[in-house]
């Protein structure tokens, strides 16, 4: 397992500074107009602006959440998350891209959750967001209860989605990561809060040789709510075609 020191922290971060040139912020020190911004899972594996090989600052936007969702709880409604919505609103970013990733410990925990409720009879009832406070649900910090409960209700209609089969070689949890991906944008295409001329692509990052060969390639799933693959391919030059693929 990694450790470090803070030593290592600030001989790092030196490194950082060293290697930037002359005005690297020159463009950006005093506002940002990002041309997308990128909701991905928070994982230590998946680097979202080293996906997109962003190396300029002030291209991309970067919130991270658990099981990349792009909302949150508010007075006990669902609504964008502010961290996604932020650049929409305010730097005229056009583009939203919702990044899951193979093998998320997100949709791994919700799953678990699922399982665990529906087997002790407790209700997941689409949409009630039900919040987990006994059992093993209550050995978990809140703080991370509360992300598995609002992703809970997602992966308990994708076990009931008939293009989602547990038997298949490709797993149950990567089936349903990509599920997730089009319920998240399904969800922002629906928000009265997001402008109807903001483009939402929907991404899986593929480290581990689920969709291809390639490790660390991000693979286009849905654009905009069409999952149809002759017309997500369509929308792709030609040279990336192998990088459209659905497991749904």
């Amino acid at each position: 397992m990694p450790e470090t020191t803070l030593a290592e922290l600030l001989e790092r971060n030196a490194r950082h500074v060293d290697s930037l040139p002359e005005g690297y912020f020159s463009t950006v020190e005093s506002e940002q107009e990002p041309a997308a911004v990128s909701v991905c899972c928070s994982d230590s594996r998946v680097s979202q602006e080293g996906m997109w090989d962003v190396t300029e600052p002030g291209f991309l936007f970067t919130p991270s959440t658990i099981g990349n969702q792009v909302w949150d709880r508010h007075d006990e409604n669902l609504v964008v998350d502010g961290s996604v919505l932020y650049p929409v609103k305010h730097t005229d970013t056009g583009v939203i891209l919702v990044v899951g990733h193979t093998g998320c410990g997100a949709v791994t925990a919700a799953l678990d959750a699922v399982r665990r409720r529906l087997g002790d009879g407790r209700d997941l009832t689409n949409g009630s967001h039900e919040r987990a406070n006994e059992g093993e649900d209550a050995d978990e910090a809140p703080g991370i209860t509360k992300w598995v409960d609002l992703l809970a209700p997602v992966i308990k209609d994708g076990l009931s989605d008939d293009r989602i089969d547990p038997d298949r070689e490709v797993s149950l949890v990567d089936q349903l990561v990509e599920y997730n991906v089009d319920r998240q944008i399904q969800f922002l295409l629906q928000s009265d809060d997001v402008p109807d001329d903001e483009t939402v692509y929907g991404f899986v990052y593929d480290f581990q040789g689920v969709y291809g060969d390639d490790r660390g390639r991000a693979y286009l799933v849905n654009a905009d709510g069409e999952t149809e693959l002759d017309t997500l391919r369509a929308l792709a030059p030609d040279a990336f075609a192998d990088q459209v693929a659905r497991l749904l």
